[in-house]
C-alpha cells in the first residue's frame, strides 16, 4: 500500500508563499501521475497542479503562473510551490497518486491566507 503524507501548510498573510511537500513511500511517483488538489469549504474538491512521469506538468487556470509543481526522485517527494497566495486560495490540499489502476491520497494539509 503506497502512503503519502503531506507537509508544509499553514498561515501566511495575502501575497506570500508556502511550498507543500509530499512523500511518497515507494520510488514510483516518476511513472505515474502526481497530483495537487484542493477542497475549501463547502466547494468540491479541485485539481490545482499535476505532473505526469516525473516531467509533463499541468496546471488549474487559477493558479498558473503562480504554483509550480515538481518532484526529488532521490527523496521521492513531490512539491507544491505557491506564490503570490490570495484568500481564495485557502483550502485543504491533498497530494494525490493515480497508477492508472489505484488512487492513493495523502491526509491533507490546511492552507489559509489571511491577513
Amino acid at each position: 500500500q503506497v502512503q503519502l503524507v503531506e507537509s508544509g501548510g499553514g498561515l501566511v498573510q495575502p501575497g506570500g508563499s508556502l511550498r507543500l511537500s509530499c512523500a511518497v513511500s515507494e520510488s514510483i511517483f516518476s511513472i505515474y501521475r502526481m497530483g495537487w488538489y484542493r477542497q475549501a469549504p463547502g466547494k468540491q474538491r479541485e485539481l490545482v497542479a499535476s505532473m505526469y512521469s516525473g516531467k509533463l506538468t499541468n496546471y488549474a487556470d487559477s493558479v498558473k503562473g503562480r504554483f509550480t509543481i515538481s518532484g526529488d526522485n532521490a527523496k521521492n517527494t513531490v512539491y507544491l510551490q505557491m506564490n503570490s497566495l490570495k484568500p481564495e486560495d485557502t483550502a485543504v490540499y491533498y497530494c494525490n497518486l493515480y497508477t492508472g489502476r489505484n488512487d492513493f491520497w495523502g491526509q491533507g494539509t490546511q492552507v489559509t491566507v489571511s491577513s
